[in-house]
């Protein structure tokens, strides 16, 4: 089978990059293409995977919508001279579209829900949309397929990782020393309009509380201001879910980085609210399953709430070994995604639902 894959973001990355493996073992031929998006190209080139770059990021509303076009021109010509059996993406609308043009089956996976016109310009072009089975919004059944688990145990599942401790002398982190991950997002992608994070005039007093309890590492897609540069995590890319695994907390706006810290059984911490001040994991069925059934992650509307939670666990001398605990329950519930995600492409079209 001839597949093609889009990539848009690095998280997208470490979701396929098993399958890729895989799929290349079983004798299947692989085209990928991505986003020149953060450290997407970085890793792809730490795996060794061939691509082609489609471009940069577009940051307005304006050019996000120019580019839909551009990036389906180039994706068209791309797959005109591949004549893929199958493309696949991550909310894709572009993969959607050239699968639709070219009258081939596309399958997009999603676990966000809420997002309004990047769903409505991807799933009616889809063939298949893969979602985790705790996934909230309503999709078309004739289309829709779930699994029992979440994209980040595509790559974080124990098949699949072990963590490197030379990670943590890497990352200038001494034996035994307490460290926190913070995360910062840009808030340029289509699904976080009207969504905001850590205030501006809060992250002073949001680092220096934090700091009191360990070692501060900051994770950026936007510039640091101030004297917030010193705290900025300078690893290589592929280092980062060892150290998310041996922090001691992982706090700040990014979702998947969140969830990411749950499942390796750190304590999460993710800020992200609506405009009406609601808490934005309310509306997530990854959040609520990770909250409520596994009591791995909390999520809050702002920083004052969260960091009230972030010091009863850093107080907290057991924490880590009861996260992971309650890791060890989350993995025995989850199946190997990426396992899944094999067997599914192998046996499409034939089979069109969970096993």
């Amino acid at each position: 089978m001839r597949i093609l894959i889009d990539i848009g973001h690095p998280a997208h990355v470490h979701f396929y990059k098993n399958l890729i493996h895989d799929l290349v073992k079983k004798g299947h031929t692989l085209q990928v293409t991505a986003r020149n998006k953060e450290v997407t190209l970085a890793l792809l080139t730490a795996y060794g995977f061939e691509f082609f770059n489609r471009g940069d990021l577009k940051k307005s509303m304006l050019g996000k919508a120019l580019g839909i076009l551009s990036v389906d021109y180039f994706l068209y010509h791309i797959a005109r001279q591949f004549k893929p059996d199958l493309l696949l993406g991550v909310h894709n609308p572009y993969i959607a579209h050239i699968g639709a043009l070219i009258r081939k089956p596309s399958i997009i996976f999603t676990d966000t829900e809420r997002v309004g016109i990047a769903s409505w310009l991807t799933f009616p072009f889809a063939s298949i949309i893969w979602t985790p089975a705790c996934f909230k919004d309503k999709i078309d059944p004739t289309k829709h397929v779930t699994f029992n688990g979440y994209k980040e145990l595509a790559y974080l599942h124990p098949n699949n990782f072990r963590p490197d401790p030379g990670a943590l002398g890497r990352a200038g982190i001494v034996k035994g020393e307490k460290f926190i991950i913070i995360r910062f997002i840009s808030w340029g992608a289509s699904h976080d309009v009207n969504l905001h994070g850590i205030s501006e005039e809060g992250i002073d007093h949001f680092i220096q509380t934090l700091e009191r309890y360990g070692k501060i590492l900051i994770s950026s897609e936007r510039p640091l201001q101030g004297d917030l540069e010193k705290y900025r995590l300078m690893i290589k890319p592929e280092d980062l879910h060892s150290l998310l695994y041996y922090a001691d907390l992982y706090i700040g706006e990014g979702g998947t980085m969140a969830t990411e810290a749950a499942i390796l059984g750190t304590p999460a911490i993710h800020i992200e609210s609506t405009t009406g001040g609601v808490a934005s994991g309310s509306f997530s069925g990854n959040y609520l399953e990770l909250k409520y059934k596994y009591d791995l992650l909390d999520f809050y509307p702002d920083e004052k709430k969260a960091l009230e939670k972030a010091i009863t666990i850093l107080t907290n001398p057991h924490a880590k070994e009861d996260w992971l605990r309650k890791r060890d329950l989350l993995i025995a519930d989850k199946i190997d995604v990426t396992a899944w995600m094999v067997d599914f492409i192998e046996k499409y079209p034939k089979c069109k639902s969970q096993e």
